[in-house]
C-alpha cells in the first residue's frame, strides 16, 4: 500500500505539470503568433513480480508487473497556423506556411519568430525594419533591412516577401530586398526564448532559407497587413483542463484510499 501512495503521488505531480502547461496556453490566447503546447507522459519502471514462461513449464503465459507511476516526458509545440487577423499597419506581416522570420538579437545571434508585428526605426541611413523589441529583421541574405529612402510614401510587400516602395510620384519601385524566411526540418525541436522568439538546436536542424529551395518546393507566403493570431482553441483547452483536474482528483482519492487501508491494517494489530 505504500507503493500506491507514491504511485498516485507521481500521477498528481504529472497532472499538475499538465495544468501548468494548459494555464500557459490559456494565458496566451491573444498573444500574436503563439503556438499552443501539449504535454506528453510516459510510465515509470515496473515491479516485476513474475516472469512469463512457456505453458509447458510453469503455465504462466504473461508477466506479473506492477507499474510505479507516470511522469511528464516532453512538451511539444503545435506549429499549425493560427487565425489571420487583418490590420491597417503597413509593417504588419504574417507567414502562411512553415516559415519563420529571421531576427538578430543584441548578442549578434540569429533568432526566429512567427510574430510579424514589425516597426520602422529611424536611422541615418534610412528606415530599419525591427520587431517590437527593437531586433533588426533580416533579409534573405542575412542582412538588416534598411530602406534608404526617407521620403517614400508607402511600402509594398509581395507574397514572396519582396519589398517595394511607393515614391511621391506614386510609382512602385522594387528595392531588391527580400524578407528572410527560413524553415526547419523539425520545428518542434526549436528552443523557446520567450517574447515569441526561438533559437535553433541540434534537434530542430539547421535553418533552410526558403529563397534557396528548389523549384517546385512549396514556399511560405508573406501576407502584408495581417498578423497571425494564437492557435489556441479555448474549447479544447477547457476540456483538457477538466480532464487534468479529474485525473488529479482521482489520484488524490487513490492516496486517501491507500491511507485508510493502512489505518485499518494498523488497527488490526491492536
Amino acid at each position: 500500500m505504500m507503493r500506491a501512495l507514491w504511485t498516485a503521488a507521481t500521477g498528481m505531480t504529472a497532472q499538475q505539470t499538465n495544468v501548468d502547461v494548459i494555464a500557459n496556453n490559456l494565458s496566451n490566447v491573444n498573444t500574436t503568433a503563439y503556438k499552443k503546447t501539449t504535454t506528453t507522459f510516459k510510465d515509470l519502471v515496473y515491479d516485476n513480480r513474475g516472469r512469463a514462461y512457456n505453458l509447458d513449464e510453469k503455465e504462466h503465459p504473461v508477466d506479473l508487473q506492477i507499474g510505479l507511476g507516470a511522469k511528464p516526458s516532453a512538451t511539444l509545440k503545435d506549429f499549425r497556423d493560427g487565425v489571420y487577423q487583418a490590420t491597417e499597419n503597413v509593417t504588419d506581416m504574417c507567414i502562411s506556411g512553415h516559415g519563420f522570420f529571421t531576427l538578430r538579437n543584441p548578442q549578434g545571434d540569429i533568432i526566429y519568430t512567427r510574430d510579424g508585428s514589425f516597426k520602422f526605426s529611424p536611422m541615418e541611413e534610412g528606415q530599419m525594419l525591427v520587431n517590437s523589441q527593437g531586433y533588426p529583421v533580416l533579409d534573405a541574405e542575412g542582412n538588416e533591412i534598411i530602406l534608404e529612402l526617407n521620403d517614400f510614401e508607402d511600402m509594398v510587400v509581395s507574397l514572396d516577401g519582396k519589398i517595394s516602395i511607393r515614391n511621391p510620384d506614386n510609382e512602385i519601385v522594387y528595392t531588391g530586398i527580400e524578407i528572410g524566411v527560413v524553415r526547419f526540418q523539425n520545428p518542434a525541436g526549436l528552443f523557446n526564448l520567450g517574447s515569441n522568439n526561438y533559437s535553433a538546436t541540434d534537434n530542430s536542424g539547421a535553418p533552410v532559407w526558403e529563397n534557396a529551395l528548389e523549384e517546385g518546393v512549396e514556399r511560405s507566403t508573406v501576407m502584408q497587413y495581417y498578423l497571425e493570431g494564437s492557435n489556441v482553441q479555448l474549447v479544447d483547452e477547457m476540456v483538457n483542463l477538466i480532464v487534468a483536474q479529474r485525473a488529479y482528483e482521482i489520484n488524490s482519492k487513490a492516496i486517501n484510499a491507500a491511507d485508510e487501508m493502512l489505518q485499518q491494517a494498523n488497527n488490526l494489530r491492536r
